[in-house]
């Protein structure tokens, strides 16, 4: 078995690239307590540590393992050179910029090495049955490592030792693989409904007594215990003399985490290394185990997540509809109220139904923001995608924004590279896009103030991805229409500005208070980029503006 302890996945990959090819047991722990844990399921025959993790010290940590483990063999990965303490630990070096056959052929002599002297402290007789044991660990090893299902982990492990002990029965009380406790017997006979209480009875007791009457994890009733019998010779018949047998017992737990117990019966008597064997492959289930229990848990917690996610989106369609109906009649009542058709409407009347107008405007914009939301996230969002020219939807946009941004004092304009190339998109949604953009930056900026819609053509090597956007920018590759809105308001803090783009999500300060709004406007804009195959960010710094920048992918026709 070769144990590599590096937090590089690249180098995970190469060496374990190197294993696949062969016959060797390999694992990888990128820490020191999984390395730990790997020990204490096995000790591996060559332990490789690289010394350019960060997550660890690579001294201490052979150190540690040097004291926990007898004969231990060393490779370290390092750069250049290795400190001259770190020599007298080492059996080999690997470089970082060695080729994959030198690091295979160095790793190959150690295990050779290895071998040979393992060969020279035993006999004939003892090292092939040594080796046998030791291929059927590294087989039902690499079983373990296949699979997260546990009931397939328990079989695994009842397998690998009637392969290398050959038991008569074994009883293994799990607690991983149903709802509720069960008695897995794997027997070479048939057993007599007397013989069956009395090893239910047996089972429970030798469970309880790993506990000395502390708190037990689970409560089992022998009575009740649920029994599944696998019998390989249904025809023969075991008696009380079976308690005679030669066993072994050992729970199946690592650290906090219990998943139950085993008992193991055979007719002769059992070596010290059929009791090593017996134990390492009680205790190497467990690892395993413990990651599938915590895939198990991820998959329910997703699976939990997924539904509230649904419920919500179907929640907030449904209110949304639903508040659309009156929301249009109050508008239509307004309107005709307004218009005078239901008779004069004096000063102060007329004051109040503007303002109602208003809000029920501002009501409408928050419904629709939250269709458009649930529309994305259910895949229903209808596009009209076609060949669009970049400047005619600057165009509107500042159109339709110029007066209210005079209202507010504030001077909106537009610098443009002349005669950029099409892009294919659905130019109604880059208005909503462009038009949420403009809007947050006349709420956000006070009055006396620039704010400026700019484009150009760019490179995707030549777009700064030196900031917290940088995952979403990588992704980005060839020609783009870069469109910016860049303001003079408030700004964002450097820690906000990823919040930005999060659902429901309001930066905190008193101007954001007061201007209000869903937070759903820019979530929404990222979404519609995205779909177009573009990514959006933002540049900030508080009370100095903000540049909104969003690229799309150029036509190639």
């Amino acid at each position: 078995m070769v144990l590599l302890v590096s937090d590089r996945l690249e180098k995970i990959d190469l060496i374990s690239g190197i294993f696949n090819k062969n016959s060797v047991n390999f694992t990888a722990a990128s820490d020191e307590t999984t390395a730990f844990d790997c020990l204490n399921i096995a000790a591996p025959d060559i332990i490789i540590v690289d010394t350019l993790s960060k997550s660890f010290n690579a001294k201490s940590l052979i150190k540690k393992m040097k004291s926990h483990l007898e004969n231990p063999v060393f490779i370290l990965i390092i750069e250049d050179k290795v400190e001259k303490d770190l020599i007298k630990y080492t059996n080999a070096l690997i470089t970082d910029s060695m080729s994959k056959e030198l690091i295979d052929a160095t790793i190959n002599v150690n295990l050779r090495a290895k071998h040979s002297l393992e060969q020279l402290s035993n006999s004939n007789k003892d090292l092939a049955d040594s080796l046998y044991m030791l291929n059927t660990l590294y087989a039902t090893s690499s079983q373990f490592a296949g699979t997260l299902d546990k009931s397939e982990l328990i079989n695994y492990m009842i397998e690998g030792m009637d392969k290398s002990l050959s038991f008569s029965l074994t009883c293994t009380l799990s607690f991983c693989t149903e709802e509720t406790p069960v008695l897995l017997l794997n027997s070479l006979y048939e057993i007599s409904d007397e013989l069956l209480s009395a090893i239910k009875l047996r089972t429970v007791l030798n469970y309880k007594s790993l506990f000395n009457n502390k708190k037990l994890p689970y409560e089992v009733d022998a009575e009740n215990l649920k029994v599944v019998k696998t019998v390989k010779y249904p025809a023969s018949r075991f008696t009380f003399t079976l308690f005679q047998y030669d066993n072994l017992f050992a729970p199946i737990a690592l650290g906090d985490n219990f998943f139950g117990c085993i008992e193991i019966f055979k007719d002769t008597p059992f070596s010290s290394e059929d009791a090593k064997c017996f134990q390492t492959l009680a205790q190497q289930v467990t690892l395993p185990l413990k990651s599938a229990s915590l895939y198990q848990e991820i998959k329910e917690t997703n699976h939990k997540l997924e539904k509230l996610e649904r419920l919500k989106s179907e929640f907030i369609s449904i209110v949304s509809h639903e508040l659309r109906t009156p929301l249009t009649s109050i508008k239509n009542s307004l309107d005709i109220l307004h218009s005078g058709r239901c008779g004069e409407v004096p000063a102060a009347a007329d004051k109040f139904l503007t303002m109602a107008g208003r809000n029920v405007q501002r009501l409408s914009g928050i419904i629709n923001d939250l269709l458009d939301l649930s529309k994305i996230e259910a895949g229903k969002m209808d596009f009209h995608f076609t060949k669009t020219d970049i400047h005619a939807v600057i165009d509107y946009v500042k159109s339709t924004f110029l007066n209210v941004a005079k209202e507010k004092g504030l001077n909106l304009t537009a610098e443009e590279t002349p005669e950029l190339p099409s892009i294919i998109a659905d130019p109604q949604r880059l208005e909503q896009v462009l038009t949420n953009l403009v809007s947050n930056a006349i709420k956000f900026t006070p009055a006396g103030k620039n704010i400026t819609i700019k484009s150009k053509l760019i490179n995707a090597e030549n777009i700064d991805r030196d900031n917290c956007f940088k995952e979403d920018l990588k992704k980005l590759n060839g020609n783009y229409i870069m469109v910016s809105v860049v303001d003079e308001g408030i700004g964002i803090a450097e820690e906000n500005l990823t919040r930005a783009f999060d659902k429901f999500a309001q930066i905190e300060n008193s101007l954001s208070r007061k201007v209000g709004g869903t937070g759903l406007g820019l979530p929404i804009a990222k979404q519609l980029i995205e779909t177009h195959k573009g990514a959006i960010w933002c540049e900030s710094k508080p009370d100095k503006g903000s540049a909104f920048n969003f690229v799309l992918p150029v036509s190639e026709n």
